[in-house]
């Protein structure tokens, strides 16, 4: 007759209760994180807990009840966080709980040479297959290391934990004794997108291109940015957790893996925490493959993946780019997590890109969240040195290789507008700004962003100007020669200084607007090409407009193109038609408006030609 691996193991198997009672007082306890929370085992020590004392508690970052942080733990159990929970946030705050700030990459190998003391392991798993494998499931990150370092390891066997693959897989040899707790792992309802996440998703996905591996945990953010990547194609999965967004990507095809480094044609994370849906996704599915934290989070091994765009969030951003993450202030709120070792992986890959996402404000729009400098004892997670793009809902700012000037600009920009000119202000106070520079107005117009192709094909980025621009579009002016630019455009090449700049670039996006062309599918990297801007006379509702096409990349087909979108979005705000000013020898622009259809009436003045654009027919 068969024996089943219940009678085989019976001499090891106790209840909660007998089990926890097997640890002594002052070891120190690591128990499985996420959805794989011991919960029998949990509840049994806070039942036990007058057995204890200074018992130390560690784990990742634990979900739902958290009965070990209770006051009258204290002296019994005591729980150091190596990310902070809401569940154990006040614990900490009140100083019955530790917190240890700790790169993810870091935590295993502190593990195991005992920096990080381990001496009892408390895990959760599946019951043993036909080999007498067991599987940690969900949650692998830390585990094994806590595992290899215990001198008392005890498993919590849960028939309803999903078979992963991967390195979860342990014989249940490993284990010193077992405990059965068949019940539902915990699980994560996704929130409800707001218009605020809805738009950061959109900027976000605007940055990840086709083939790229990409890096993002759980909330509001990520899953809005997953919404955005449905026409995304041959995305790949290199994170250290993930939830629900992911299931449609998978399964349209967008997220195959195809192009990734490390396990193409896999899904690697560490661990996962979502519905009952996602883990029936994943019971048994081989593209889901789990590591631990020190190989899925290893800086040199994201660093090899394929184009690895990290997305991560933050608490606030200061004016020279310094990311706090794990602190309001004094007070720690969360941890550093995998937020610097992704940032530093993405920025060591060909083509990666990371990119720090939050909303404009806090408290329902009464803080802002780009800040003059830093809450007053906050930790810098991620360095100035280190950030590339930072996004809210107003757009995206690139500080990579940026002076403060720059950055400090770029951030005022996309911060939320009712807190701009305050933000300008402390600038200016600190010189980290021109003095005579102009708040940004208005709402950046993503809508207008699209590809634009030469007549031989080359593709460009049509958008906005933004008033970060001023060095770009400095830079083009010096580059542009002149001859065929118009009125407006050579007056502003006679005088280049930034006051002169800043009149030209502080623009409203309705009334007056300049669009940019430039050379590359990407925004936020290129020279500028091109350079089309109208501004509205209110007393006649007419715009005067001027275009300028750089020197090489002229007879392209471009500057007509250009000129036809002005037209659009004039037309989209009220603009009744445009006014040009033009040298009489200026054939291309006289042929440029004459192609258009419009209706075009001349003068000349001063030996130039003064033309007029309507849009209607405004004749009686």
């Amino acid at each position: 007759m068969k024996t089943t691996w219940q009678e085989k193991y019976a001499d090891k198997r106790l209840s909660p209760d007998q089990a926890v009672r097997r640890i002594a007082r002052g070891k120190h306890i690591q128990i499985s994180s996420g959805a794989s929370v011991p919960t029998a085992l949990l509840d049994a020590l806070v039942k036990n807990a007058k057995y204890f004392a200074d018992n130390t508690i560690v784990h990742l970052m634990t979900f739902g009840d958290a009965p070990h942080v209770a006051p009258e733990m204290s002296g019994h159990l005591r729980h150091n966080a190596f990310f902070i929970g809401s569940n154990v946030r006040q614990a900490v705050h009140d100083g019955r709980a530790d917190y240890t700030p700790v790169f993810l990459s870091r935590i295993p190998s502190l593990i195991r040479t005992r920096r990080i003391p381990v001496d009892v392991a408390m895990i959760q798993c599946s019951p043993p297959d036909e080999n007498g494998y067991v599987n940690l499931g969900v949650s692998v990150d830390i585990s094994l290391a806590g595992i290899a370092a215990a001198d008392l390891v005890i498993a919590e066997v849960n028939p309803q934990v999903p078979i992963v693959h991967g390195a979860g897989f342990l014989p249940m040899d490993t284990f010193d004794h077992w405990v059965w707790n068949d019940s539902p792992l915990q699980t994560h309802i996704a929130p409800k997108l707001d218009h605020v996440s809805i738009e950061i998703g959109r900027y976000v996905a605007s940055l990840i291109e086709n083939g790229s591996t990409i890096q993002m945990g759980i909330g509001a953010i990520p899953d809005a940015v997953l919404e955005e990547l449905k026409d995304k194609t041959d995305l790949g999965l290199w994170t250290e957790m993930f939830s629900d967004g992911i299931i449609p990507l998978v399964k349209s095809g967008v997220i195959n893996g195809k192009l990734k480094t490390h396990h193409p044609g896999k899904i690697s994370s560490s661990f996962s925490f979502g519905s009952k849906d996602l883990y029936d996704f994943i019971d048994g599915n081989p593209m889901f493959t789990f590591h631990p934290s020190d190989y899925i989070n290893d800086p040199v091994r994201i660093a090899q993946q394929h184009q690895l765009v990290s997305v991560n969030s933050a608490l606030e951003v200061d004016l020279t780019g310094q990311v706090c993450a794990d602190s309001i202030g004094t007070k720690f709120f969360s941890g550093i997590g995998g937020q610097t070792d992704f940032v530093r992986g993405a920025s060591m890959c060909p083509g990666g890109r990371s990119i720090i996402a939050l909303p404009s404000t806090a408290k329902k729009g009464k803080i802002s969240r780009i800040t003059a400098t830093l809450t007053e004892g906050a930790g810098v997670v991620t360095s100035r040195g280190d950030v590339r793009y930072v996004v809210t809902e107003f757009g995206i700012a690139d500080l990579l290789g940026k002076s403060i000037r720059e950055r400090a600009m770029a951030l005022i920009s996309i911060a939320h507008p009712d807190f701009r000119d305050e933000l300008l202000e402390s600038a200016k106070s600190r010189h980290y700004v021109f003095q005579r520079s102009h708040v940004p107005r208005g709402r950046y117009p993503r809508e207008i962003e699209r590809i634009v192709e030469t007549r031989q094909g080359e593709k460009c980025f049509l958008r906005a100007m933004r008033l970060s621009d001023e060095q770009k579009f400095q830079d083009f002016l010096y580059r542009s020669s002149g001859q065929e630019s118009h009125q407006r455009f050579r007056e502003i090449l006679e005088d280049l200084s930034h006051e002169r700049l800043q009149e030209f670039i502080d623009i409203d996006y309705e009334e007056k607007l300049s669009l940019v062309l430039e050379h590359t599918e990407s925004s936020l990297e290129a020279e500028m090409i091109g350079i089309a801007q109208y501004v509205k006379d209110s007393a006649t509702g007419f715009a005067e407009v001027a275009l300028i096409i750089a020197d090489d990349w002229r007879h392209k087909g471009l500057g007509p193109r250009l000129f036809s979108h002005l037209v659009e979005f004039a037309q989209a705000h009220g603009i009744r038609g445009f006014t040009i000013v033009v040298p009489v020898d200026d054939h291309a622009t006289i042929h440029l408006l004459q192609s258009t259809g419009l209706t075009v009436e001349s003068n000349i003045v001063d030996g130039a030609f003064h033309l007029k654009v309507a849009f209607r027919d405004e004749r009686p």
